[in-house]
């Protein structure tokens, strides 16, 4: 059954409206690589690079190795790795194998790690050569199903010199002992034929991928992802993005085989830094920086300044959190940014703030995004056209996604256009549900005119002209006195003050009104200012009942991994204070 086309006079130009022969191995897109540019660069971690040919011979190599340890097809195997290189050639050779990736944050505790292995049923564990990370991994495995430990060390794919050097002077990271019976990278690599099984793959049934949610509303889920779910993705992906390569030049599709380098400044164990540039960087044939930590540097944030004028990415995906460190930071004006052609941003809302001082300081375009973990995980954004786009907004449906706005009580029947409500999206890239959690799973899936649509929890509506626009997080909502207050929309303008760095806005209880708002704000390095100047501020910019009522200054909000502001936190702080 054929979507109707997308309600829109602005549906960008030469974009179809569906996306057709997308079921295939999601490791298709590395073996396709490798044959059509097998010599161009893939991964470049420290100056040093890996072929796409290269790439794939360890891919094949790691299939055949886990093969042997006796891992089968729809077995789990973990990855608990920041953005080293080894990364793309293990996920890569897990699918190979026939098995599930399963991605972890690599700044997980003991106990958080256990969790997750232990709910994927992991039967093989790929973790760092790192004396907090290897440690972490000796605990978080205990009582777990975990078999077989892949220690990979970063000195394996630096350049000699560097590597040598290191070595000599202690400065690559390593755990102090290993325990027996785990094995190190390199030495599998090595001993391993680069032979993959032959494995049956149904690309629409088969799992390529556990990841788990944030755990917002509780104990994290594993989201289960086909392999098609991503191939979908990242075909519709390729279709929607047009850049301009000269100035009124026509915009055309991203071109492939080495013209474009991806910048990994965003972790890849999360969904957004794996489709939109690990996996993006293989499906077009393009570089990728490996960046394992982009908070590093004095000020934070330096170090990957640095790698943009040494290594000139063009593409950028990231979180709002980090176009304000780009922003905001304090030698900005030192390094040159001018490669950066096109910034994709998601994972949270984008202030236009925010927007707006990152393009006047860059010169580069940012085009805002949406989805989550459970659709792989685009679902919409923004036309890449600089005319056509809607700052503030989430753009359209991907081509064959639609998006319904349902009653945000019911979450059953769709509400009038331009009126607020939850969001629910149907297309290829939606999971099949929730890793072992069939009650879960059936919550947050509604059938409508003979298909299922997956409730997102946000709160949002289409405007006039097509543009998704998203309100809110569900459950982030705020209601004062019967009003309802949306804490984005408070955020956006105190982000156009001057001195705020970042804000974060949540509900506390409120004897009179229920709840009231309060504002968390970190400012602009070397600013000041006082709780009067910001109340005078949104009294002059916002309704009454929106106003803040309290105001509290913090050097720094707190933030996920992914670099999402955790209101969570800040709401469960207040909590316990009262």
């Amino acid at each position: 059954m054929t979507l109707a086309a997308w309600p829109t006079p602005n549906w960008p130009e030469g974009v179809p409206q569906e996306i057709t022969d997308y079921d295939m191995p999601l490791f298709n897109l590395l073996d396709e690589a490798a044959q059509n540019y097998p010599d161009q660069v893939y991964t470049i971690f420290n100056d040093a690079p890996r072929t796409f040919s290269q790439v794939k011979d360890t891919a094949d190599r790691i299939a055949n190795f886990l093969h042997a340890k006796g891992i089968r097809k729809g077995d789990r195997v973990a990855i608990f790795l920041p953005n080293l290189p080894q990364y793309p050639a293990i996920y890569f050779g897990i699918l190979k194998a026939g098995a599930v990736c399963v991605t972890c944050n690599p700044l997980y505790t003991p106990t958080e790690l256990n969790y997750q292995l232990k709910d994927a049923g992991a039967k093989a564990l790929f973790c760092m050569d790192h004396p907090q990370f290897y440690a972490t991994t000796e605990k978080a495995i205990q009582g777990t199903d975990v078999e077989t430990v892949v220690i990979c060390n970063i000195k394996s794919y630096l350049p000699w010199i560097k590597g040598f050097l290191g070595g000599l002077l202690g400065k690559i990271p390593q755990a102090e002992k290993h325990a027996p019976g785990h094995l190190m990278f390199d030495d599998i690599v090595r001993n391993a034929q680069p032979s993959p099984p032959a494995v049956d793959i149904n690309p629409t049934e088969d799992l390529a991928l556990i990841i788990y949610t944030g755990g917002t509303t509780g104990v994290p889920k594993g989201a289960a992802l086909t392999h098609s779910n991503f191939v979908y993705d990242l075909m519709a992906l390729s279709a929607w993005n047009r850049l301009s390569y000269s100035e009124g030049a026509p915009a055309e599709e991203i071109r492939k085989g080495g013209y474009h380098c991806f910048l990994g400044v965003l972790p890849w164990y999360h969904s957004f830094g794996m489709t939109c540039a690990m996996l993006s960087a293989c499906a077009s044939g393009s570089r990728l920086i490996c960046v394992p930590d982009p908070r590093a540097g004095d000020p934070p944030f330096t170090e990957v300044l640095k790698i943009v004028q040494k290594q000139r990415p063009t593409l950028m995906p990231a979180v709002p959190t980090i176009f304000v460190a780009f922003t905001n930071h304090p030698l900005l004006d030192q390094y040159d940014l001018t490669s950066l052609m096109g910034c994709f941003s998601g994972g949270a809302p984008l202030p236009p703030e925010v927007c707006k001082q990152f393009e006047e300081k860059t010169g580069s375009v940012i085009f805002e995004g949406y989805g989550l973990s459970e659709t792989a995980p685009v679902a919409t954004a923004n036309p890449t056209f600089a005319d056509k786009r809607k700052i503030g907004s989430i753009g359209f449906p991907m081509p064959g996604t639609d998006i319904k706005i349902l009653n945000a009580e019911t979450s059953e029947t769709e509400v009038a256009r331009g009126e607020d409500g939850e969001v629910a999206i149907h297309g290829p890239q939606v999971m099949k549900g929730y890793w072992g959690r069939p009650a879960e799973t059936e919550a947050v899936f509604r059938e409508i005119d003979g298909r299922r649509y997956f409730l997102t929890g946000d709160i949002g509506h289409v405007d006039e002209d097509g543009y998704v626009i998203i309100t809110d997080r569900k459950k982030d909502m705020i209601l004062v006195g019967g009003f309802n207050v949306y804490p984005r929309e408070v955020e956006d303008i105190l982000f156009t003050h001057p001195k705020v760095a970042l804000a974060a806005v949540v509900g506390v209880p409120d004897a009179k009104s229920g709840e009231s708002v309060k504002a968390f704000i970190q400012l602009k390095p070397g600013e000041s200012a006082t709780e009067e100047e910001i109340r005078q501020f949104c009294k002059e910019n916002m309704a009454g009942y929106k106003r803040p009522k309290m105001i509290e200054f913090r050097e720094d909000i707190p933030v996920s991994n992914v670099g999402k502001v955790l209101r969570r936190v800040l709401r469960d702080e207040e909590r316990d204070k009262a």
